[in-house]
């Protein structure tokens, strides 16, 4: 059986979503990806699923041609993000919610950590307590 060139590229997606697993250790439950098209252009957004309190971040978005090459630059974020992007952590309550949350964010700024913790919610449910720049370590 010839496998065609878009079931061939689903077969590597799904590989290249393993490695992603794979590096951050999680399961199949705490990453989500998302893909959406916007002007003709594709977008995945990567997205982690706290299992503490259920809540679920941007961890990062990339562009691509296609899902596969969206993939590929996603794997390519994942394993040295560590080395670019700054460290963050911030301290927030959900409204109606009585316990204080601390998440751990990478980004290149203040508002890009923002952002990640904003990520498909409305700002006016949640409530910033403190964002830190965490030492480089």
């Amino acid at each position: 059986m010839v496998m065609t060139r878009s079931a061939a590229q689903d077969v590597q997606v799904v590989e290249l979503q393993k490695k992603i697993r794979e590096h951050f250790g999680t399961s199949i439950e705490d990453l989500l990806f998302e893909f959406n098209e916007v002007e003709g252009k594709l977008r995945l957004d990567l997205i982690t699923v706290n299992p503490r309190h259920n809540q679920s971040f941007l961890f990062h978005s990339v562009w691509g041609v296609d899902r596969l090459d969206a993939m590929q630059k996603m794997l390519a974020y994942v394993r040295d993000y560590r080395e670019k992007e700054n460290s963050y952590t911030v301290q927030w309550k959900a409204h109606g919610d009585a316990e204080l949350h601390t998440s751990y964010f990478r980004a290149n700024n203040i508002y890009d950590a923002l952002d990640k913790l904003y990520y498909d919610r409305d700002m006016n449910h949640i409530t910033v307590f403190s964002v830190v720049l965490n030492p480089v370590s």
